[in-house]
């Protein structure tokens, strides 16, 4: 057995295994654990409303799909992106980047995530001994989440068409010097071609990913914590059980110079029922629909509609359905690519929009066989 053949069975019977024994750990299960990982990376994601598991081929497949890194077409290829929100009280930040291996079909890849409230004042010891209260006790932290993902992708020498990816996933979390998490997981990955048609499939959290958290409290603010009505925490488990998504695309192309790509992809949530059009107690699908448009691979103008919620009515009590709808362009010179998003990064129906850019290079373009 060769190692290419060896790493998909490997990849398979750890997909099956995992997915099966998950569902034990139902109890210690948190709706909405590591969030900050499904906010999306990259202007293009983001305009197309995160519909990318089909048809993503740069280095942010790290992210979106690892299997679409083995369609990368430089020797080095990098992408940097910085956003806020909450009125730039919250900063997002992301860097990856992927090169080839010797044979030049195997790909590695690193990405790193981090999104954090800086400055955040530490009032717990405002008061002096005597009750007066001292400004100058003020401390400032902050609290950040920090994901690096290790991605590895490959084509499959006798199915040129099928692509698989995997990525090894370190979490960690932390809130100044009072609380720390570690946690690990593991994401899979595929893309198949059929022509013109593009299919993906993507299992995030395959492995179930587990945050250990950690609790470093002094005495004294052990005390104030009591004083003031507040519980103490302690160390725990959380645990993010596995999302699946489908998704597929249609490269249309017209006269060779204009191109049009439609996404649509499927999410399905295994951790109970979620306010998404397609629910049932145990999952919950939520579709997204992206579009691309460009003029030869120049100029680049995007649309995306997601975040579909099905929500009640605050007048009459009814039953409607809203929607995220985010639009982007984007500008390729050789290597370089910008692109732009007018996007709700939060991915929530009443937060603000943000302006959102990312700059994709690629160094040294080979040759394709």
């Amino acid at each position: 057995m060769t190692p290419k053949t060896g790493i998909t069975i490997t990849g398979l019977l750890v997909f099956a295994l995992l997915f099966l024994s998950v569902f034990s750990a139902k109890s210690q299960v948190r709706k909405y654990s590591n969030e900050f990982l499904s906010i999306g990376v990259g202007a293009r994601g983001m305009a197309m409303s995160g519909a990318q598991v089909a048809s993503v081929d740069d280095v942010t497949a790290g992210y979106w799909n690892p299997a679409g890194l083995a369609q990368v077409t430089h020797n080095f290829q990098g992408s940097f992106m910085h956003a806020e929100y909450f009125a730039g009280i919250a900063k997002y930040d992301y860097g990856s980047i992927v090169i080839p291996m010797k044979d030049k079909k195997r790909f590695l890849g690193v990405s790193l995530i981090r999104f954090a409230v800086d400055d955040i004042p530490n009032t717990i010891n405002l008061f002096d001994p005597d009750g007066t209260i001292n400004y100058d006790n003020i401390r400032s932290f902050s609290v950040g989440d920090y994901g690096t993902f290790i991605s590895y992708a490959q084509s499959i020498p006798k199915l040129k068409d099928l692509r698989i990816g995997v990525n090894a996933k370190v979490i960690y979390r932390k809130a100044g010097d009072f609380a720390t998490a570690w946690g690990f997981g593991l994401d899979l990955g595929a893309q198949y071609d059929i022509k013109k048609l593009k299919l993906g499939f993507m299992a995030r959290d395959v492995t179930s990913t587990f945050n250990a958290w950690s609790f470093n409290f002094t005495d004294e603010e052990k005390d104030v914590l009591v004083a003031t009505g507040n519980a103490l925490p302690s160390s725990s488990l959380e645990i993010t059980v596995p999302k699946f998504i489908f998704g597929a695309a249609y490269d249309i192309s017209i006269k060779d110079k204009f191109h049009i790509l439609p996404e649509l992809n499927f999410e399905m949530s295994t951790d109970g029922k979620r306010n998404v059009p397609i629910r049932t107690n145990s999952v919950s699908i939520d579709p997204k629909f992206g579009l691309e448009m460009n003029y030869a691979k120049i100029i680049y103008v995007r649309f995306g509609v997601g975040n579909i919620q099905r929500v009640t009515d605050d007048i009459d009590g009814s039953a409607i359905v809203t929607w995220q709808p985010n639009i982007g362009v984007g500008l390729r010179i050789k290597g370089i690519k910008i692109d732009y998003a007018f996007t709700d990064i939060g991915n929530q129906s009443d937060a603000l929009y943000s302006h959102v850019f990312s700059l994709n290079v690629g160094i040294n373009k080979r040759q394709q066989k």
